[in-house]
């Protein structure tokens, strides 16, 4: 079972089109890993595999006929459960949401469907979305299967559960803050955010995307072209282009690269994180490019600025819930959130206005330079049970301070593994390219990934 779960989409895909593996063998090798690590892990919402397989084995008569229903038939997919699907609720992690199934498919699961990929099932996040963490109110809690005693980040927090104990090749999870690429840091997977609106969504709000958090680089490419498929319903899409996501490495000679170290605010790396990202820097630079370092992207009051204007988007929310349904939120958010009370309309405003500041923070740092490279998450790891790396509402966001100020900006950031630790926990290299240069993106982290090699020790959770 062990080596079928090793096969990529791409082989997959091949192995489907020779009839040496069906969807049904490849279905039920995942649903076995899932019986034995699911009670550990923890990555799963909604999960079916009778559904599953009876997919499955449609598809496995589909490649048998030689008439696969589009680019992904039968293959494994999930999605975080804020991406909507149709008939099934989107509880946002939190038990205060009353449980409607939703009444169309979000853009992504949409597009999947058209395609014949299976989702099997939704992974957790955090209540509301709002938190680096696997720990809910609505959700188990959700683990890091290279130490279980560990956290996996969020919110995206069972999507990278999933893909580091491997569930399946595909994982698609939601980025506002860095909630793809932190916990794709910590789980040692490739985390994408696109250019905001590269890929539809719906509901859309600034600084949201969807992505992928897959095993390595090319896993990702070959959903994008699936996913990037364009849906009305987005009002902050960019226009559709059919880019060409059969990407090579990147040649870097020649490149001018940024390297940001410190982040300017929050939390400062730790030697073993900032020891594996110059690690990385000194690869780009032996391979021909200039590293040139740079400054940092933001300041106390910008941290707090977006701090202050989250609270106050959040606490009107929460206003419009019942007492009793305010209750079951998770304390921390709440405690974060309802702070908001005290807060002028004039603070929010600057609040507002210094999410714009980052914006051009970021312009600025790219000008003259074709990429950045920085670290994605500060520390090496927290414990499972916290809500965020400081445990603190009143500090909520010292740990974002590398991947925030991307999504303010709409570039196209990843992360993807440049190490690990002293305590063997994996450390996220982000790169970062100009709006709307994804290839840029994904052409340097194929080149880094064959420059890393590949990662042989994925962790297998046994029952």
């Amino acid at each position: 079972m062990s080596g079928l779960l090793d096969l990529g989409v791409r082989d997959l895909l091949k192995a489907f089109s020779g009839k040496t593996v069906s969807p049904s063998d490849y279905m039920a090798a995942v649903c076995a890993r899932v019986e034995a690590s699911e009670p550990k892990v923890g990555a799963l919402y909604d999960y079916r595999p009778e559904q599953a397989m009876a997919q499955a084995e449609e598809a496995t008569q589909r490649w048998l006929k030689g008439e696969p229903d589009g680019a992904l038939d039968g293959v494994p997919v999930t999605l975080k459960e804020l991406i909507a699907t149709k008939g099934d609720p989107v509880p946002m992690g939190t038990a205060a949401t009353e449980l409607v199934p939703a009444d169309a498919d979000a853009p992504t699961a949409a597009r999947l469907k058209e395609d014949g990929a299976i989702i099997f099932a939704k992974t957790t996040c955090p209540d509301y979305g709002m938190l680096s963490s696997g720990l809910s109110t609505f959700h188990q809690l959700s683990r890091n299967p290279w130490d279980l005693s560990t956290n996996p980040g969020g919110s995206s927090a069972g999507a990278a559960s999933a893909g580091a104990a491997g569930y399946g090749p595909l994982h698609i999870g939601t980025d506002i803050g860095g909630s793809v690429r932190l916990p794709a840091g910590w789980t040692g997977l490739f985390g994408f955010k696109p250019t905001q609106g590269r890929v539809p969504v719906y509901p859309y709000y600034p600084g949201r995307c969807v992505g992928p958090m897959t095993r390595t680089v090319d896993d990702s490419l070959m959903v994008m072209p699936v996913i990037t498929r364009p849906d009305w319903r987005d009002a902050t899409s960019v226009p559709f282009e059919a880019l060409d996501y059969d990407v090579a490495s990147a040649n870097v000679k020649g490149m001018k690269i940024g390297l940001i170290l410190d982040a300017g605010t929050g939390l400062k790396a730790d030697p073993d994180v900032r020891d594996a990202v110059l690690a990385a820097a000194r690869m780009f630079e032996e391979q021909g490019a200039e590293i040139i370092e740079l400054g940092p992207l933001l300041t106390r009051e910008n941290l707090d600025g977006l701090d202050t204007f989250w609270r106050a988007r959040f606490w009107t929310q929460m206003q419009k819930l019942s007492e009793e349904a305010r209750s079951k939120i998770l304390p921390y958010i709440l405690d974060w959130a309802s702070a908001a009370a005290e807060i002028d309309g004039a603070s929010v405003a600057a609040g507002f206005d210094h999410m714009l500041a980052m914006r051009q923070s970021c312009a600025s740092a790219l000008n003259g330079v074709d990429a950045i490279l920085s670290p994605v998450n500060p520390i090496v790891s927290f414990p499972a049970e916290w809500a965020s790396p400081t445990n603190d509402p009143a500090l909520p966001f010292e740990h974002i301070c590398f991947t925030m100020p991307w999504n303010m900006g709409d570039q196209p950031a990843c992360s993807i593994n440049c190490g690990f630790s002293k305590s063997g926990m994996p450390i996220g290299l982000q790169i970062v390219a100009p709006r709307f240069e994804d290839l840029t993106v994904l052409r340097l982290a194929k080149a880094f990934e064959d420059w890393r090699g590949p990662i042989t020790n994925w962790p297998v959770i046994a029952s």
